[in-house]
């Protein structure tokens, strides 16, 4: 499963709670089901491929219209636009495919690019967590929401190549469906996303300085040394 194991390293060290990966019936997630098909004859062929077939699951909205198409490896210079990242180009978050979203503008007016999928939430789940590349980086705002609920967002680490985001969510009963949606507002900017998870026991913790990380590594070895003698 895609970082997982950074995500736990990373959630370990931000708080005290049990991290588990609890996806409901929501699907591509991390955006690794894309089928690249070309649409035959669009005037961007062969970087026009079907939203169905670029993001399964997923509806992609430029303010309130809905599209059927968007391009891949190919982002706007100022124009709204949702744009798969595949390998080859970039290159993507993690795995084969990212997704980016660039609030900008249509026909002259400030238009927002939004990616919605409605699942099962998780009754567990506490925390809604996702990556945000360095390479486009996030600058603006992105606004995320589930169901009528607005998530706000914290920053909670670093990896490799990307920022950790999440926010708490409200407590859903079982079985209870509704819509995520995420959104860069129109001149909002660059927003290269991927990994997305609902996470279990996650308390929200302001991002941990050098410091901290520095003298909690101490801790560990200075722990693992007392077990060592005792041993």
């Amino acid at each position: 499963m895609k970082t997982l194991f950074i995500h736990l390293i990373s959630f370990a060290l931000l708080s005290n709670g049990a991290v588990l990966n609890a996806q409901g019936t929501f699907q591509d997630l991390n955006f690794e089901e894309a089928n690249l098909t070309p649409i035959a004859g669009s005037p961007y062929y062969p970087y026009a491929v079907t939203v169905a077939n670029a993001l399964p699951g997923w509806t992609v909205d430029y303010g309130d219209v809905q599209q059927t198409q968007i391009l891949y490896n190919n982002p706007s210079t100022g124009s709204t636009a949702v744009t798969l990242l595949a390998n080859g180009y970039g290159p993507p978050i993690d795995g084969n495919f990212s997704v980016l979203l660039q609030g900008g503008v249509v026909s002259g007016t400030p238009t927002a690019a939004s990616i919605s999928q409605t699942g099962m939430i998780p009754a567990t789940a506490e925390y809604l967590t996702f990556e945000v590349g360095m390479n486009y980086g996030g600058s603006g705002t992105l606004d995320v929401s589930i169901g009528a609920q607005n998530i706000p967002l914290l920053a909670l680490g670093t990896g490799p190549n990307y920022s950790l985001y999440g926010g708490n969510i409200p407590a859903w009963e079982d079985n209870q469906s509704e819509q995520l949606t995420i959104s860069a507002p129109g001149l909002s900017g660059n927003w290269e996303i991927d990994d997305i998870y609902f996470s279990t026991n996650v308390v929200a913790s302001p991002e941990p300085s050098m410091v901290a990380l520095s003298a909690m590594g101490g801790l560990l070895f200075g722990a693992r040394k007392w077990f060592a003698r005792r041993s």
